[in-house]
């Protein structure tokens, strides 16, 4: 089972389904979709997402980042804007690489919590969940749905870094370097890696509680892993 998904004007779309959760479980296919702006979906793009069966899109974006029209998105598929970082948020300088992962959940916990929230309580259907690239805000929301889905800090870790290769042709598209060296060039500096960073979240934070103190309820985290996850056989 390939979790990368060909939508065509989209470069970094994954499903979150087919991966071990312990226990004999896996993480649902067709659950939940991570991706970068639909807004370059071409109507075929738009066409596949819906027959993967995507009814709800929660947009991580802030007002100001939604540079297109609805254009050809399918009837039947609902929006929900939950702006995870906001122009004045103190740390931006951190914004896209992961050294902002751990600080963010930290500083404002119920920024993530809403957002789970908002997939925990979407309608029977496929959710997609994206930012712009799909690789910072998404990931972290995806770092936090695997984790508490009881995926593996290292299989996490994987799917995280799948982003830097699934962005590269786009970066070539659109005649720009390719921001994965920017970002390497930034850890370098702070002395630390990718992997270093996303592991010691995983293993030094307590998600589950540092989410239901930031108001994520058990109904919540119930209805999420229901929702994530295959019962074991």
């Amino acid at each position: 089972m390939n979790r990368d998904l060909v939508w065509d004007g989209c470069h970094n779309v994954r499903d979150l389904g087919g991966l071990p959760a312990g226990d004999g479980r896996r993480t649902r296919w067709g659950a939940v979709v991570r991706s970068d702006t639909p807004d370059r979906l071409t109507p075929a793009g738009w066409a596949a997402a819906a027959a993967h069966g995507v009814r709800t899109i929660i947009d991580l974006r802030t007002p100001g980042e939604h540079h297109a029209a609805p254009g050809h998105r399918p009837p039947g598929m609902t929006v929900v804007n939950v702006p995870l970082d906001r122009p004045d948020d103190p740390g931006r300088e951190m914004y896209g690489t992961p050294l902002y992962l751990r600080p963010f959940l930290e500083r404002w916990p119920d920024r993530c919590a809403r957002a789970l929230r908002a997939i925990a309580q979407a309608p029977p259907g496929g959710v997609l969940v994206h930012c712009v690239a799909g690789r910072d805000r998404t990931g972290l929301i995806a770092i936090l749905l695997l984790a508490l889905a009881g995926v593996a800090p290292s299989t996490i870790l994987a799917d995280y870094e799948r982003s830097a290769a699934r962005l590269r042709p786009l970066y070539a598209l659109l005649g720009q370097p390719d921001n994965a060296l920017r970002v390497e060039s930034r850890l370098t500096t702070a002395g630390t890696t990718t992997s270093e960073v996303v592991l010691a979240l995983l293993s030094t934070l307590d998600i589950e509680t540092t989410l239901t103190a930031a108001g994520l309820t058990p109904s919540d985290l119930t209805t999420l892993r229901t929702r994530l996850t295959t019962p074991a056989p």
